[in-house]
């Protein structure tokens, strides 16, 4: 069932998906230019939405203002399956092991608003691991938002060398979660409480 963390209000589910669906669409190939998959010329989906969960981070209950993917690391993702040149020994894997994928923050929130947006999306995957039994994070990331993340205040570190892919400098990622983690986040300025979280899985779905 969906979880909702902070503001206590009615969540319309199937809207905040398609909101983050058409975010993640205005963001990673409208702004960014990905070569990715659209649906109905509205949505952002791929194959790897048929089995994930996804943390959303809402506003009124329905709109969108940042979100990510988590992809279970024991199954098909994308570190594995299609980086792991990336890493430099074997991919991190295991059922306490997820992979962050489509970190997006809206585009149409000021820059103010995108870093608290950012701030609680970040702690509010902190807060998950440490809730639902997670022990790292890993991801795929530019080396420019790596630098970033890395500097967040929690444990994180490359997993190889940045490796340049289709004009993109990228690098891979682990985020260790513990019990040290919140409080590196409060010590690097980042820790924000999430107003509203919705934290759903999505299985078996074409992603609309």
């Amino acid at each position: 069932m969906p979880e909702g963390v902070g503001e206590q209000i009615e969540i319309d589910e199937d809207s905040a998906f398609r909101a983050m669906f058409r975010a993640r669409k205005e963001v990673f190939i409208d702004l960014l230019k990905w070569d990715l998959p659209v649906l109905a010329d509205e949505f952002e989906v791929d194959q790897f939405d048929r089995d994930a969960e996804y943390l959303i981070l809402l506003e009124g209950g329905v709109r969108h203002r940042a979100s990510a993917r988590l992809l279970r690391t024991d199954r098909s993702h994308l570190l594995g399956d299609l980086y792991p040149h990336l890493c430099a020994g074997p991919v991190p894997a295991g059922p306490t092991i997820r992979e962050i994928t489509r970190f997006c923050l809206d585009r149409h929130q000021r820059t103010t608003e995108r870093r608290s947006a950012r701030n609680q999306l970040v702690t509010a995957l902190a807060e998950h691991a440490l809730a639902t039994g997670i022990t790292a994070y890993t991801g795929v990331a530019e080396q420019e938002w790596f630098e970033q993340v890395r500097r967040f205040g929690w444990e994180c570190k490359a997993l190889g060398q940045p490796v340049v892919y289709e004009e993109r400098c990228l690098v891979a990622l682990h985020i260790r979660i513990d019990g040290e983690t919140i409080e590196g986040l409060r010590a690097g300025g980042v820790y924000e409480a999430p107003r509203l979280i919705l934290a759903a899985p999505r299985t078996g779905g074409s992603g609309r």
